[in-house]
């Protein structure tokens, strides 16, 4: 997300609810955006609880808190201590009673699932949340006018491996970066899983980008059983380095497939995960269709907070890559490819017809947009994320 953006979101949050919480994998920039914040206050209080000496001055949060209690304070990595939650709540109201209302904490995490079931549960009614994601191509490119998406695509949305001096460069960074999760992060989070079996996991997610999930043929090529590999995808996915897209359910006279698809959310990380070592390597590749396809996902579902997303796939062949059924009962269906002189099947009308579908988008990497035949609008990942946000 555009740190300026991302900044006046998060200024808005703070100035409405109590609590917020900025989600997002690691090295997106929380941090960064945190301590923005702190600064803009300038009496805000931020503890890093990764710090043996930021957990000890909570051995009793109440007492601290409480202490601090005309300050905002920022939380980051809070999963690492779950038991806080509650105690927030208690701080809050406590706070709301003295009139101060709104701006009281902001809380990171790079633990999705974790953080906002705990969240939830103890905060009710008392948080907002705001994900961060790697960098987009709505706002790192249209807005400093490059239109070199393919590099972005290439190098993935992590601002570090983004702004890296040159491919080499990137590449490593991405290395270091997936080495990091595997050895330091996800040990660090509880689960004991061997980061040889983690890291073929992943591998073999971003082999298979786009595909069907089918965790028994998984369990088998990893010698694990299939209640292994469902835990090692939900960690993935709590992460928010892995997604699941689920299957459309809203027809039920039709044999729809009902199994998700999994991607690896960041193109780059996909590259670096097969290898791959720059944009011609990355062309010569299988991989490269699905790859841009789960790119362009990445892209409109960055710029929407409005619609639910899931794909749509019959037995007897009608398919949409993303449907996005909005709160206000539009269904928009989407089709993604990577050719410059796109076409869609007749399964794309089929499941157009069959979900209702009031708007057909047909991505693909052409520099203006432009409509073909039934109603079709053929358009880059820039403008159709740009329409979704507008919606």
């Amino acid at each position: 997300m555009n740190p300026r953006l991302a900044q006046k979101q998060l200024v808005e949050l703070l100035d409405q609810f109590p609590a917020v919480v900025l989600l997002g994998p690691r090295q997106t920039g929380k941090t960064t955006l945190a301590l923005a914040e702190r600064d803009r206050r300038r009496d805000a209080l931020y503890l890093d609880l990764e710090l043996p000496s930021a957990q000890r001055q909570l051995d009793d949060p109440e007492a601290f808190l409480l202490r601090h209690r005309n300050r905002l304070v920022i939380l980051d990595e809070v999963q690492r201590k779950p038991d806080l939650f509650a105690v927030l709540r208690g701080i809050i109201d406590i706070r709301r009673q003295a009139g101060e209302s709104a701006g009281q904490f902001l809380l990171l995490g790079s633990a999705s699932g974790a953080l906002l079931k705990q969240a939830s549960e103890s905060l009710a009614g008392r948080v907002a949340q705001l994900e961060l994601t790697p960098f987009q191509a709505r706002e790192v490119l249209a807005a400093n006018g490059k239109d070199d998406i393919h590099s972005l695509w290439a190098r993935g949305g992590f601002p570090l491996s983004w702004l890296a001096s040159d491919d080499a460069a990137s590449l490593r960074w991405r290395e270091v970066f997936i080495a990091t999760y595997l050895e330091r992060d996800i040990p660090a989070l509880g689960p004991r899983i061997p980061a040889t079996t983690l890291r073929r996991l992943w591998t073999m997610l971003a082999h298979s980008q786009g595909g069907l999930l089918n965790q028994s043929q998984l369990a088998a090529s990893l010698a694990v059983s299939g209640q292994t590999v469902a835990r090692y995808i939900d960690l993935l996915c709590d992460l928010m380095l892995v997604r699941r897209l689920n299957a459309w359910h809203g027809n039920a006279r039709k044999r729809l497939v009902r199994a998700p698809k999994v991607y690896v959310r960041d193109s780059g990380i996909v590259h670096a995960l097969l290898g791959l070592t720059g944009l011609d390597s990355i062309l010569a590749h299988p991989v490269a269709g699905t790859s841009w396809e789960g790119f362009a996902i990445e892209q409109l579902l960055a710029a929407t907070n409005d619609a639910e997303a899931s794909f749509y796939r019959t037995s007897h062949g009608a398919e949409a890559d993303l449907v996005l059924a909005f709160r206000n009962g539009e269904n928009w269906v989407v089709e993604i490819k990577r050719a410059s002189a796109p076409t869609v099947s007749k399964g794309f009308h089929a499941a157009a017809a069959d979900v209702g579908a009031t708007r057909k988008l047909l991505i693909a990497p052409v520099s203006e947009p432009y409509p073909i035949r039934d109603g079709i609008e053929v358009m880059n990942p820039i403008t159709a994320a740009g329409l979704v946000a507008a919606h």
